[in-house]
């Protein structure tokens, strides 16, 4: 409805009313424009998708990469705490 109250003058098709055949070549027009772009945007995620997976294992890598290297790293285990000066 619109803001005045009346009804829309659009109609849905009423019922034993037959398409013309232009109308029926617009909406398979419309059809296929709306399955191309439904194709298009499915291709869009499955590369957006793909785009993340890839990005959160390098992330993913590097980290237990960095982990590891560190876990191996001995060189602070020998580490003696210097031995205190009195000055007295």
């Amino acid at each position: 409805m619109s803001s005045s109250g009346k009804e829309s003058s659009f109609k849905i098709q009423e019922p034993g009313r037959k398409l013309k055949p232009s109308e029926v070549d617009f909406m398979k027009l419309i059809e296929k424009e709306n399955l191309q772009r439904v194709q298009k945007l499915q291709n869009l995620r499955r590369r957006n998708n793909l785009t993340g997976l890839i990005l959160g294992g390098s992330v993913l890598s590097i980290y237990l990469y960095s982990m590891l290297s560190i876990k191996q790293e001995k060189f602070l285990d020998d580490f003696n705490e210097p031995l205190k000066v009195s000055n007295e």
